[in-house]
């Protein structure tokens, strides 16, 4: 019989209570599974369920139905590298974002129909656009340049090329990019007759809903010229930066940016390694989120066009969205096991733990949600098992190879050989940075099967 317990708590000593599926709850209740997991597939382990993506979906499709608008998305492939990720996709009726030959490959091997396909590669070989080019998926055209490039190789092929051109916005009114060239350049662009650009395509940074109206504007003025020089686009596609929340309590994350707030400027405690300023963090609770955020975005006024929503339904505009991360909201799960429990040479407490860094890290600094600790440490553990205040250290031969960059505290205890799982882990920070350095090898991918009896392996690693 499963022997099912409550996982211990874990908690920064600023803690982050973090959302947790009833999938991961019912997974880390169950001791006997999680050190299954990682006995068979290593530490650490990845565990995915994919079921969760096509509700984040729907939401986005619910959002843009409500205000007329044909909304398509398209999942991020780069943000996870399962494949099981891609089926799920395919399934529900999305389209998939690639940015690589490898994924591209791969996401045509798994049957997503080409149309359903955009790719957005910030650099693109001969060889991968040959690829776009011959099974007819849509290419994310980064410049008149590559333009250029797409039609020479389309000319040898005989073939027709789908482009998105990409708009660059006014540096006046957004960020400047390194993505895509400015409106006036794409208007003074003439295309050859083998390229069809479909549509327009804009990469923006950050999640501001008013900042995609202000693109929007411009995206517009460049599908009404296209469409004047008759070519067919019918379709914004306004990329990821959906956002998502991960916390359960808005009020420990205000109170997290007064003591973060309070650690740089010198008259708080630290908290963090080294005191770490941790400035640049995802926000880990914010509101509106995915349909919500969608539905103030519609609603919002387009400088010149008025409501976003009626200016596409208006024009038969078709809006294309490309989320990672808030599509994975609640699809994975990191389990890694402790290793040692040590002090640092000045007596800070040290819980090591098998995995590197790599291995739960986007491009930002931290990943600011508590984990929770599965007791997997058998009769010894609960002999061993101490209260203990310290940080989480991992494999790589680096002093400051941390991999939760906040104090954490285990009230009731940790041992060596409890496992520690990192909730909500699928969006970008399983695979985006992974290392195999020191030649050790990548975690292993494993997600719930179709029957939702067992976790199998998936097939990115076979």
């Amino acid at each position: 019989m499963t022997n099912h317990t409550t996982p211990l708590p874990v908690h920064g000593t600023v803690a982050l209570r973090a959302r947790w599926e009833e999938w991961m709850s019912e997974l880390v209740a169950d001791p006997q599974q999680v050190s299954r997991l990682t006995s068979e597939y290593g530490s650490p382990v990845n565990v995915l369920h994919p079921a969760p993506l096509g509700r984040n979906a729907q939401e986005l499709l619910d959002a843009g139905a409500s205000h007329g608008v044909d909304t398509q998305v398209f999942f991020a492939r780069k943000a996870n590298k399962a494949l099981c990720f891609v089926d799920a996709a395919r399934e529900a009726g999305l389209g998939v974002d690639v940015a690589s030959e490898n994924e591209l490959r791969q996401v045509l091997n798994r049957g997503v129909a080409p149309e359903r396909i955009i790719l957005s590669a910030a650099i693109k070989t001969d060889a991968l656009l040959r690829l776009a080019i011959d099974r007819g998926v849509t290419i994310s055209c980064d410049s008149r340049a590559e333009a250029e490039r797409i039609a020479a190789l389309a000319k040898a092929l005989n073939h027709t090329a789908h482009v998105a051109p990409r708009l660059a916005p006014n540096p006046d009114n957004l960020p400047p990019t390194r993505f895509g060239e400015l409106l006036h350049a794409w208007q003074s662009h003439a295309w050859p007759e083998t390229i069809h650009a479909d549509g327009v395509h804009v990469h923006l940074h950050g999640y501001s809903e008013s900042d995609r109206r202000t693109a929007l504007a411009e995206a517009i003025a460049l599908i009404e010229h296209l469409r004047l020089v008759g070519q067919p686009a019918s379709f914004i596609d306004i990329g990821g930066g959906v956002p998502m929340s991960y916390l359960e309590s808005r009020e420990q994350w205000e109170y997290f940016q007064e003591r973060i707030a309070a650690q740089r400027a010198g008259t708080g405690e630290p908290f963090t390694w080294k005191s770490d300023p941790l400035s640049n963090t995802y926000p880990f609770w914010q509101t509106p989120t995915r349909g919500e955020w969608l539905n103030h975005l519609l609603s919002g006024e387009v400088a010149g066009f008025g409501p976003a929503g009626r200016a596409l339904s208006e024009r038969n505009i078709s809006l294309h969205l490309e989320p990672g991360r808030s599509l994975l909201d609640g699809c994975g799960i990191i389990l890694a096991e402790v290793s040692f429990l040590k002090e640092r040479s000045d007596g800070l407490p040290l819980i090591g733990a098998a995995m590197n860094r790599t291995q739960c890290r986007t491009a930002a600094d931290d990943i600011l949600l508590d984990p929770l600790l599965v007791p997997t440490a058998g009769e010894r553990g609960a002999v061993d098992r101490e209260p203990r205040t310290g940080f989480v250290v991992g494999a790589y031969c680096i002093e400051d190879e941390v991999i939760l960059r906040r104090e954490l505290d285990f009230p009731e205890g940790i041992a060596v050989g409890d496992t520690l799982a990192i909730p909500n882990t699928a969006g970008y920070f399983m695979h985006i940075l992974e290392s195999a350095s020191h030649q050790i090898p990548l975690a292993r991918n494993v997600y719930l099967d179709a029957d939702g009896r067992d976790w199998v392996p998936d097939d990115i690693d076979a």
